[in-house]
């Protein structure tokens, strides 16, 4: 009798965490141990969401300046990620045991009483050294925020194009890639109009890449921000996680917990986002400030397989605007008032 679809990914999950133990153990006879890598999270005045990952990776290279070496995208996915880790997250000297899931991956909302802004939490596994990362806490005045893309809004992959992707991600080296013209701009200029905005880059990118985006955003001036990105691979019933599905339940999610907030969605027409943005203003118009779409080149368009279909967004009744970069954004969202002009 042959196995239903939803038995043969169950099958080939199950492998796929065989192999990461696999490895795991052969990184372990060689004396490597892990450790934590942290991104960037928030929370508010009460809570935060921790964000990070267990991993066992080999010692990072440096330049002769101390500088971590610019590496090809393929390095980032080469390190052991270690399931079902028990980390020790130290919130303002109050420690916290969270459980990593099976991809080594920390998701976790904790309580805390902290002070708006950037704030710093330790992470340790195994008796690591603590690993330090910050968390960005949303004051309980504040009553805007941005949530960003990043492949093609903010930086020029060409995502959706398979090939064009793989080559993106594994081979190109980080100093290769290239901001969108403006965008960079238009994202401090938010910030500086609204005071203790929080900056959110919400993407389907893998949290593999993480650290390069970092330092990528770090290059080129954008504002710190936190990332909510998402873990390659099988799940309990389907090949791949849906990324789509990744950005509609963290739409939802910050709906959720920052009612007060109204955000300003940022996107591309290369991908679902038209789409996703259209259908969470629609269920959230009291939590949505406008909608900003950049559109891509024609040369870009091509190579990523054509645009979006634009729909209807009369339904949505919140401004949307869209131009090809950051100034023609700038300038759109000037007319709606989002953003005030220069004087």
């Amino acid at each position: 009798m042959p196995r239903s679809p939803r038995a043969k990914v169950l099958w080939f999950a199950r492998l796929e965490r065989r192999f990461h133990r696999w490895r795991e153990r052969r990184a372990r006879a060689r004396g490597l141990r892990p450790g934590v890598t942290g991104f960037p999270g928030y929370g508010t005045e009460e809570w935060v969401r921790v964000l990070g990952r267990v991993l066992i990776a080999p010692p990072a290279r440096r330049t002769s300046t101390g500088d971590v070496e610019s590496l090809r995208g393929w390095r980032s996915f080469a390190a052991v990620p270690v399931g079902f880790a028990h980390v020790t997250v130290t919130i303002d000297g109050v420690e916290h045991n969270v459980p990593a899931d099976r991809g080594g991956v920390i998701d976790a909302k904790l309580p805390a009483t902290l002070k708006p802004g950037w704030q710093s939490i330790t992470m340790s596994v195994e008796g690591s050294e603590p690993t330090e990362t910050r968390v960005f806490i949303v004051g309980s005045d504040v009553r805007f925020g941005v949530v960003s893309d990043i492949d093609d809004t903010v930086m020029v992959t060409l995502l959706p194009r398979p090939l064009l992707a793989a080559w993106n991600s594994f081979v190109v080296d980080e100093h290769a890639r290239q901001p969108v013209p403006g965008m960079a701009v238009m994202l401090e200029r938010l910030t500086r109009e609204h005071p203790g905005t929080p900056i959110i880059y919400l993407s389907t990118g893998a949290w593999n890449v993480a650290p390069t985006l970092t330092r990528f955003m770090r290059r080129h001036l954008f504002p710190a921000g936190s990332f909510l990105l998402t873990d390659w691979g099988p799940t309990h019933d389907r090949w791949f996680r849906s990324g789509r599905d990744h950005k509609e339940q963290n739409l939802r999610r910050l709906a959720a917990e920052f009612p007060q907030v109204k955000w300003l969605l940022v996107g591309d027409d290369g991908q679902h986002d038209d789409a996703i943005y259209t259908g969470f203003a629609i269920e959230h118009p009291d939590n949505v400030a406008a909608v900003a779409i950049r559109k891509l080149l024609p040369a870009e368009a091509v190579l990523a397989g054509g645009r979006t279909v634009v729909d209807d967004h009369s339904a949505a009744e919140v401004p949307w605007v869209s131009e090809s970069d950051g100034a023609g954004l700038l300038d759109r969202l000037q007319n709606t008032g989002v953003i005030s002009r220069d004087a």
